[in-house]
């Protein structure tokens, strides 16, 4: 059985840098210097989340929810990221615990892999359209944590999913990795559409945040000397 095969057999999923490039083979492959694997285990999770800010752009994301995976994948795609979520929680209850779980460890994992945050650009943004829905996502990796949400779906669920639980994912995001966060769906009338735009304008400035500035001489980009 060729190797792609025997991947999809086994449930590997992975996405690529571009259409119809190579999949990335991700076993024995290090982690860049920017990089970081953390590992959160509770009585109702345990989340493993390795991140790499320089690595080739892939997404090997399994957490049990298929929507949620969905907007994991915008994320590393639109941010530009080698990411890795596999997570396993009490989704007998509900998604409550591993989708915050999810957003606390991923925010570790990029506060790692940033170290003291020398040379970064510190702050990104982005508008996202998706047909009728546009959102704004502003970030400050100012280690002083905000959340400022502005997003109301039109609807409670996509699918099984509870759109309540997105807040509950940049929450956990923001208090961990220590950013401010404003969040602005400005419009839209699809939760779906809403939803997505959310993470990709999110996955965008992260991009342009954590990006390593060629004017900031590898000076940590405060007045103070730290964040």
């Amino acid at each position: 059985m060729p190797a792609r095969d025997r991947r999809h057999a086994a449930g590997e999923r992975s996405v690529s840098a571009g259409a119809g490039g190579p999949v990335v083979n991700r076993k024995n492959r290090k982690l860049s210097a920017r990089g970081a694997q953390v590992v959160r285990e509770t009585k109702e999770t345990r989340i493993r989340v390795e991140v790499d800010l320089d690595g080739p752009v892939c997404s090997n994301v399994h957490t049990g929810i298929g929507f949620f995976d969905h907007m994991l994948d915008q994320i590393a795609r639109h941010a530009a990221l080698d990411l890795t979520i596999e997570a396993q929680g009490d989704l007998h209850i509900d998604a409550h615990h591993t989708v915050e779980d999810v957003g606390i460890t991923l925010g570790q994992a990029v506060a790692q892999a940033l170290g003291d945050k020398s040379g970064i650009a510190r702050f990104g943004h982005a508008y996202v359209p998706l047909d009728e829905a546009l959102s704004r996502v502003v970030i400050d990796f100012s280690g002083r944590p905000a959340l400022v949400w502005q997003v109301a779906f039109k609807r409670a669920m996509v699918g099984e999913f509870d759109l309540d639980l997105v807040h509950e994912f940049f929450q956990g995001f923001v208090n961990h990795a220590q950013v401010t966060l404003h969040v602005d769906n400005l419009r839209g009338d699809n939760a779906h559409h809403q939803c997505e735009t959310v993470f990709k304008a999110f996955a965008r400035a992260l991009r342009m945040a954590v990006r390593l500035d060629p004017d900031a001489g590898g000076a940590v980009p405060s007045t103070k000397g730290t964040l």
